[in-house]
């Protein structure tokens, strides 16, 4: 461990049992560095629309946050990528819902998933010591 760095867990196993090799989430100097969190569960992408893709997205990223002791409310920077363009008004309905008393700053993209993904999000999170 790196002074001043913490590093949380490794990622989970993707499917087949292959090894991911990151950290789902480091925090340095009071900020939490999340990884990129797709709507996986036990390995596999899940399956359903982009409202359950997305609520299953903010569901992981809610347990990496609880790993350095934080929640949503600490969250001030989230880069989103969807798979496709029409799904940005269903995404920011159930983004909405999660991030509507808190929002932080957001940079949304369309780019080709991984199969089966329709979103990713990885966040950004402060914490004071």
């Amino acid at each position: 461990m790196t002074k001043g760095i913490t590093r949380h867990d490794t990622a989970d196993l993707a499917a087949g049992g292959q090894k991911r090799p990151f950290a789902k989430a480091v925090m340095a100097g009071g900020f939490v560095y999340v990884s990129g969190q797709v709507p996986v569960e036990g390995g596999e992408i899940i399956t359903g629309g982009i409202v359950a893709q997305t609520e299953k997205v903010i569901e992981n990223i809610k347990s990496v946050l609880a790993l350095a002791g934080c929640g949503l409310e600490h969250v001030v920077k989230v880069n989103v990528w969807l798979d496709d363009a029409r799904d940005f008004s269903s995404f920011n309905a159930v983004f909405e819902r999660h991030f509507g008393a808190h929002p932080p700053a957001r940079s949304t993209v369309q780019s080709p998933l991984m199969v089966d993904a329709k979103v990713e999000m990885d966040v950004i999170a402060y914490k004071a010591d």
